[in-house]
């Protein structure tokens, strides 16, 4: 009597390449792959921190731009001068700048790890969708920095050197100059160097993160946790967390908040018509299988 053959072992889907790395594998692969990015953000730290002052004097130029337009029609605004309250002030000042410009310029490697990390785990279907993500979402960061440097800053730096005035206590009326006092109070702005560092980096970071939203969000239609009708419904709260969000990244000015939460809303509006799309073609597949 003839024994029947055994089942087959299951296999790994046909996509998948390879099996599975064993948990001290997966530790020796994120080691590699973190000491490669340690080591691209140290490399592109040494760059930035050895043009460290022509990179402080670009992100200082919308504001200097500003400074020269006020100084035509108010006196309070003379030569632009920068000052530091404490010695070791300019140091760290030009430390913190080199470390977030650092990490700009080693982004690209930073992603290729962080991809090469993930990408023994996906299927070869996903994984073909991964460089374009890495890529795409840099393109998205540094669009939206883009927009803040040359949109928003000069906007933002006008609404606060707004502020500075040559006498506190006067106004102008139909019956003429109206002066409190005998003595003019002027006020003038002096600006700290890392103040002004923290704020620049503070809107060009928020920016950067707010224009990736149509990714993250075609990202999770993809996947299906959201459609294109459930964005949609969710329009209306979308505009209050966008006034919400801009609050919690930007200073606490309504240029700067206004500057953010509308773009916001036109991104998530936007990313309401790629998930439109993408649930479409997948409704699409559907219906012909």
């Amino acid at each position: 009597m003839v024994e029947p053959a055994p089942p087959p072992r299951p296999t790994a889907p046909p996509e998948q390449d390879g099996a599975r790395m064993p948990f001290l594998e997966h530790l020796r692969e994120l080691r590699d792959r973190l000491r490669n990015a340690v080591i691209a953000l140290t490399l592109g730290f040494i760059i930035a921190y050895i043009f460290h002052e022509e990179i402080f004097v670009i992100l200082l130029q919308p504001l200097l731009n500003v400074w020269a337009e006020r100084a035509a029609t108010n006196p309070s605004f003379s030569q632009p001068e920068l000052y530091f309250k404490s010695l070791a002030e300019p140091f760290w000042t030009y430390f913190s700048l080199a470390f977030w410009a650092g990490i700009f310029i080693a982004a690209p490697f930073i992603f290729h790890q962080l991809w090469k990390f993930i990408a023994p785990g996906l299927y070869q279907s996903e994984r073909r969708w991964a460089i374009p993500f890495a890529v795409v979402s840099f393109v998205f960061f540094a669009g939206g920095a883009t927009f803040c440097y040359f949109v928003v800053l000069p906007f933002a730096y006008d609404f606060f050197l707004g502020f500075a005035d040559t006498n506190l206590a006067s106004m102008q009326s139909l019956v003429g100059d109206y002066r409190v006092g005998s003595v003019d109070v002027a006020l003038k702005p002096a600006l700290m160097m890392q103040d002004y560092l923290d704020l620049a980096k503070r809107l060009l970071i928020g920016f950067g993160l707010v224009f990736e939203l149509p990714l993250v969000i075609c990202f999770m239609s993809m996947i299906g946790l959201v459609t294109h009708r459930s964005l949609w419904k969710f329009n209306r709260w979308a505009i209050i967390l966008a006034f919400v969000l801009a609050a919690i990244l930007t200073p606490p000015d309504p240029v700067s908040q206004v500057a953010m939460a509308f773009p916001l809303i036109a991104l998530y509006n936007l990313s309401i018509v790629v998930a439109y799309l993408i649930t479409r073609g997948k409704e699409k597949k559907l219906a012909e299988s």
